[in-house]
């Protein structure tokens, strides 16, 4: 299965950060095909240090609930701690989509909810894959970015 994933870290050596967490990922039978570059982004929430983020697209047989329970392991292995929410995280590693699959349930939410709010989600998304189709909205990254460039956020590619 194709499965889209999201990565940001703003505490330490940001691009290790998300370096390692793909080299863990890539053990793990999830393995890398495509990522995007990396891309320097405004904090949501309260004021603190820029997040690098990128997306990429990888292959796996997980299930959606076993690849979030790796996720959720990589990230602690990596030195992630409950903070509060949009506080400030060594790494963060985000299903986007999994395949065409929707899946809601109390832990998890596939698509991402928050996809076509935020940019440093959309131009990484829109750099290696512009025309995957989001399955409930039936529109492609090119087009939900084009639509969706309202938002405040400071995005730099690197």
């Amino acid at each position: 299965m194709n499965v889209y994933l999201s990565f940001g870290s703003n505490v330490g050596n940001r691009k290790r950060n998300i370096e390692k967490a793909v080299n863990e990922l890539s053990g793990n039978n999830i393995s890398p095909v495509k990522m995007s570059s990396f891309y320097e982004t405004s904090p949501v929430g309260p004021k603190q240090r820029y997040f690098y983020n990128c997306a990429g697209m990888f292959k796996t047989d997980l299930t959606p609930e076993k690849l979030l329970d790796f996720i959720k392991k990589t990230e602690q292995k990596l030195g992630r701690r409950k903070t509060f929410r949009w506080g400030p995280r060594v790494i963060d590693i985000d299903i986007l989509f999994y395949g065409k699959e929707v899946v809601k349930s109390k832990r998890l939410s596939i698509p991402h909810s928050e996809i076509i709010n935020r940019l440093f989600v959309l131009l990484p998304m829109n750099e290696i894959s512009p025309g995957f189709v989001h399955p409930v909205l039936k529109k492609t990254i090119r087009k939900i970015l084009k639509e969706s460039c309202k938002t405040i956020d400071t995005v730099s590619k690197l």
